[in-house]
């Protein structure tokens, strides 16, 4: 099969079929039609084979976290995603594999009405990159660059499952096929916090996605927005799974430095705090008041109410793991 056909076969049978789409694959460029009284928030990220995701990951569960870390960023942007593009490079044409990539990518695409309308295929070693695009009404998006000192620290969900199961993949040390099945699941088919990110907007000082672990994306908020922070250890949410299969040490550190959690992290002012978590709790959402922001421009870890020492080892490219701020 060569390249058109390719894109032809797989591409152009999504369900998903925009009003705003005006011309979408086919044509050197996709044409959408922008909304008045909206800003567009744009997004791309890249994933690639042995990086991104083990060699051995299903073709589902790569379609499915290549469009989820993209509507990662658009939720901690508070936006609502609209349009994808897809730029895939692979090895050679495996009618299974792209179909099965294509179920993964389509199936969160179809929830979130998200269409795909355009990009670009090439022959290489495998690695998929998206861009994503998305709206929020105008000057209502989130930033890094919005907490101040005094704001409330919170996540979403739970944190350091997908980290424990890259651990368990490079050297098997899980026992129970509850939690390997569990944690796996975390780290192949990470939720985006879309709705929550929309809700977020009317209430969060700034956000983030973790993506590159908790410490690493809690400063580059304290970067962009001149404050430090003090996270509680004890108030970070564990699963069942983590607290069953590590020691408490351990899964802190998993926690704060392991990475692809895809959950939000976001700061709310005291007068925010009560009807952010009103708004969220009626919305379903579990989420955890982990520390507080402070005019130190470090970060700092407690527990049981005592300082104690950490090392961030947040994930960078290109680097030997780099702090960005000061952690103490």
């Amino acid at each position: 099969m060569k390249e058109f056909e390719l894109i032809k076969h797989f591409f152009t049978e999504q369900a998903v079929k925009r009003k705003d789409v005006l011309l979408g694959i086919g044509d050197d460029c996709a044409v959408v039609s922008s909304t008045e009284n909206q800003n567009i928030v744009v997004t791309t990220d890249t994933l690639v084979a042995g990086v991104h995701f083990p060699l051995g990951t299903s073709a589902k569960a790569i379609g499915h976290k290549a469009v989820a870390v993209n509507l990662s960023d658009i939720a901690a942007m508070g936006a609502k995603p609209s349009w994808i593009s897809l730029a895939i490079t692979l090895p050679e044409v495996d009618d299974d594999w792209l179909a099965e990539f294509c179920s993964g990518a389509f199936e969160l695409c179809e929830f979130y009405n998200v269409q795909l309308i355009g990009g670009d295929t090439t022959q290489g070693p495998l690695s998929i990159t998206i861009t994503a695009q998305g709206l929020t009404p105008e000057g209502k998006y989130l930033s890094r660059s919005g907490a101040k000192s005094g704001d409330w620290l919170y996540v979403t969900g739970e944190i350091g499952d997908a980290a424990l199961a890259l651990l368990h993949i490079k050297e098997p040390m899980l026992t129970e096929n509850d939690v390997i099945e569990q944690v796996q699941k975390k780290l192949d088919y990470p939720k985006p916090r879309v709705l929550m990110g929309q809700t977020l907007r009317e209430y969060a000082s700034a956000a983030i996605d973790i993506s590159d672990g908790l410490l690493a994306d809690l400063g580059h908020i304290c970067q962009a927005s001149n404050v430090g922070a003090n996270v509680v250890l004890d108030a970070i949410p564990l699963s069942d799974a983590m607290k069953r299969s590590q020691p408490f040490d351990d899964s802190v550190q998993l926690a704060l430095n392991g990475g692809d959690d895809y959950e939000l992290l976001f700061t709310v002012s005291e007068d925010n705090k009560v009807g952010m978590e009103t708004a969220l709790t009626h919305a379903g959402a579990v989420i955890t008041c982990i520390g507080q922001m402070n005019a130190s421009q470090t970060i700092s870890t407690t527990l049981n109410n005592k300082p104690v020492p950490i090392i961030s080892t947040g994930f960078q490219h290109f680097s030997s793991n780099k702090k960005h701020v000061k952690i103490t």
